[in-house]
């Protein structure tokens, strides 16, 4: 009796409080926020984060969710105007402010951007941006930040401690660069700005001296052949600049000046933000130094722009210019012999770039990109005449992407137009290119891709360049043993001759319109592992290249009417780079952050059509310019309101020429290092000093050319975040 009793009153009790609860819930004023997150081919984005916070509290409780695999969400929220913030890595962020009444159920369906700029996400290595962890290529990025903390100026300041980059310099400032990638020759690597190439018809990059790193956001280095996606130069990889986007409705605007050794000046400007559906931005750029010798002075001016209009978020229209003018003097190898205290070089490089992005249902998005590169180079040589070089680049391409749930497939068109006024010769050069590549995810751990190109060349012909490579995650894991991911790439690369080398019409040193193209194989097979927590990351890559129909000069006997002798262009039979590299990235603690690599890069001439005219290509001896060893380290240091960011480097000996004699030199090796540090002052106020070269380190990057001793800048910078 007491025991019914008991299961009675237990069971009254219990659907007291079920009515209440449903009475409690009918009564409800919550609003109810839902719906589904989508990328732009409209497939769904899990393991989005979305926050909530009242507008008018900035103190109020933030509520948060995390979206389904599948992208849908769904948010039980008071009445009230909320502020709405999506973010997950590798997409770029979306901010909404909504007025939610008391009961409302609103849908909010949002469609996100994978961010191109993201460190998370690898651009220039696919036909469409994808998330670095399922790339195959091997690929370093350098973030705005890291550029930023290391108050690199140009392009090779930046480069120089990258694993599988050796660069040379002729002159501390304004001097010929030149940039050799795992191994292969210094116009192997095609340059781009935006999709817009750098690159003279040919491969070689003039503008390394002058390309000022003002306004850029990100540096993508691909490593490997990568002529499939992008034709001519690309044989042993890809650089890539990315410029800087407005994101704040408040528009955002930074200004600095510094001054110091040499009786250096650098100053300059940047402002960007979005103005309804446009969004811009645009800075400029001046230095001038004395230099460090006679007639070593430099004057660099550069500008920049990025404008984008959205249709809407799957109809974009994108405008891209950047110029970058110098004016250097060249006194030449003074190590070897006395200054040439009138020679000079002026410099200008031009490069713009259209692109309309639009999407035509569900799953497909073309885009039409149009661009063109003027280059304009002046070097005066008294008594001598000035010599004028005069070439552009003027292209179009048409791709077209059909996306499914399991990857992409591209396939597009491309027409380019080469002029140029090398001296007193024109030459002209039509080239088109048909490409199609696809990429395929088998399974979420492992993902495929193939495409091969055709491009139809003015002086070669039409060849055929493929690519493949695969990625594979061995593992997920957490705390101290991460994921393990691996990675293969195979490519083909080609690179056309340049326009003197076909069609020059000098008797002395005439073309050659007979010149077939250059050609690359490259191999790299790596693993990537993760550790403690992700706060430690571990690569190799293995590579070896082949180079195939190398172009290379011979000098003749002197003639009448050739005080400096005859020679020719002719392509050698084979030489070959192989080698790895290391690297490692560790954040131990919160405000310390450790990079370092280390390459080994073994080059050789195998084989030659004329090794005795010219003795750096006799079977056997390595490249020119390419040390065997060498490595960086930067250490970061962000305490407080300071940062400091110590860059070591070092290369071993290199075998170098200097291309007046048959005599090779050995370049010994030598340690450089850099030292830069920021103080805030206030909000937005900064101090900010640097040294390079720190202990004042005598060594040469090319025979005869000193580099530049200890160099120490000083200035102020003041930024201004805008915001939405």
């Amino acid at each position: 009796m007491k025991t019914t009793f008991l299961r009675t009153a237990f069971l009254s009790l219990a659907a007291f409080a079920v009515g209440i609860s449903l009475q409690a819930q009918g009564n409800s004023q919550d609003a109810h926020l839902s719906g589904r997150l989508t990328d732009l081919s409209s497939y769904g984005v899990g393991n989005v984060k979305i926050t909530t916070q009242l507008e008018s509290d900035a103190n109020a409780h933030i509520s948060s969710a995390v979206s389904s695999p599948d992208g849908a969400y769904l948010l039980t929220l008071p009445p009230g105007r909320y502020r709405i913030h999506f973010q997950r890595a590798s997409f770029v962020a979306r901010d909404f402010v909504l007025n939610l009444a008391p009961g409302e159920n609103r849908a909010l369906d949002v469609r996100l951007e994978i961010a191109r700029i993201s460190e998370n996400v690898v651009v220039t290595a696919n036909a469409e941006p994808l998330e670095s962890s399922h790339t195959s290529a091997p690929v370093d990025a350098i973030t705005g930040q890291q550029i930023g903390q290391r108050q690199s100026v140009t392009l090779p300041d930046l480069l120089y401690t990258q694993p599988g980059i050796s660069i040379a310099r002729t002159g501390p400032f304004g001097g010929l660069a030149t940039l050799f990638l795992d191994g292969g020759n210094s116009n192997y690597t095609k340059v781009l700005v935006d999709g817009t190439p750098l690159n003279d018809p040919g491969g070689f990059v003039r503008s390394f001296s002058n390309l000022s790193l003002d306004n850029i956001d990100k540096v993508e280095v691909v490593h490997g052949a990568e002529s499939a996606l992008y034709g001519s130069d690309a044989m042993s990889g890809v650089i890539q600049l990315f410029t800087h986007r407005g994101t704040t409705r408040v528009p955002s605007f930074n200004v600095f000046t510094e001054a110091g050794s040499f009786s250096s000046v650098r100053g300059g400007a940047l402002v960007s933000g979005l103005l309804g559906g446009i969004d811009y931005s645009a800075s400029a750029s001046y230095f001038h130094t004395d230099g460090q010798g006679q007639n070593d002075a430099f004057l660099n001016r550069s500008f920049s722009g990025n404008f984008g209009y959205k249709f809407s978020d799957a109809n974009r229209l994108r405008l891209t210019v950047r110029s970058n003018s110098s004016f250097a003097g060249t006194p030449g190898p003074t190590l070897q012999g006395p200054a040439n205290p009138a020679a000079s070089d002026g410099l200008h490089v031009l490069a713009a770039n259209l692109n309309w992005d639009f999407h035509t249902g569900s799953h497909w998005e073309h885009q039409l990109m149009a661009t063109e590169t003027r280059i304009l180079d002046v070097s005066a040589d008294p008594p001598f005449p000035a010599f004028i070089d005069q070439l552009n680049r003027a292209g179009f391409q048409e791709q077209s992407t059909f996306h499914y749930r399991q990857g992409v497939v591209a396939a597009g068109y491309s027409n380019e137009v080469e002029n140029g006024f090398p001296g007193s010769l024109h030459a002209h050069r039509d080239n088109q290119a048909g490409f199609l590549d696809a990429r395929y995810q088998l399974h979420r751990r492992f993902t495929l891709n193939a495409g091969a190109r055709a491009e139809a060349n003015g002086s070669f012909g039409t060849r055929v360049v493929p690519r493949a490579g695969a990625a594979l995650a061995l593992r997920y894991g957490k705390g101290f043993w991460g994921d393990t991911r691996l990675r293969t790439s195979y490519g083909q690369g080609i690179k056309e001759p340049g326009l003197e080398q076909s069609f020059a019409t000098d008797s002395c040193d005439p073309g050659n319109p007979s010149l077939r193209p250059e050609r690359s194989r490259t191999y790299y097979v790596g693993f990537e592992q993760l550790l403690s927590s992700d706060r430690l990351r571990l690569s190799a890559d293995y590579f070896t290249n082949r180079f195939h129909n190398v172009i290379s000069f011979a000098s003749g006997a002197i003639t009448p009417g050739c005080p400096f002798g005859t020679g020719n262009y002719f392509n050698t039979d084979l030489a070959r780079a192989r080698g790895v590299n290391f690297s490692m990235e560790s954040h131990p603690v919160r405000w310390l952050a450790l990079r370092g690599n280390y390459s080994y890069d073994d080059t050789r001439v195998l084989k030659s059509a004329n090794p005795f005219a010219d003795p750096a290509l006799e079977p056997g001896n390595p490249l020119l310019r390419r040390p065997l060893h060498s490595g960086a380290l930067i250490v970061s240091v962000g305490w407080r309101r300071m940062n400091w960011n110590l860059s070591g480097y070092f290369t071993g000996r290199r075998t170098d020429s200097n291309f007046a004699s048959p005599t090779q030199f050995e370049n010994p090796g030598y340690a450089r290092f850099d030292l830069a540090a920021s103080y805030n002052v206030s909000r937005g106020l900064s101090l900010c000093a640097r040294a390079t070269n720190l202990f004042d380190k005598q060594y040469q990057d090319a025979i005869g050319f000193p580099a530049l001793g200890r160099d120490v800048r000083a200035g102020v910078r003041y930024d201004f975040s805008g915001r939405n």
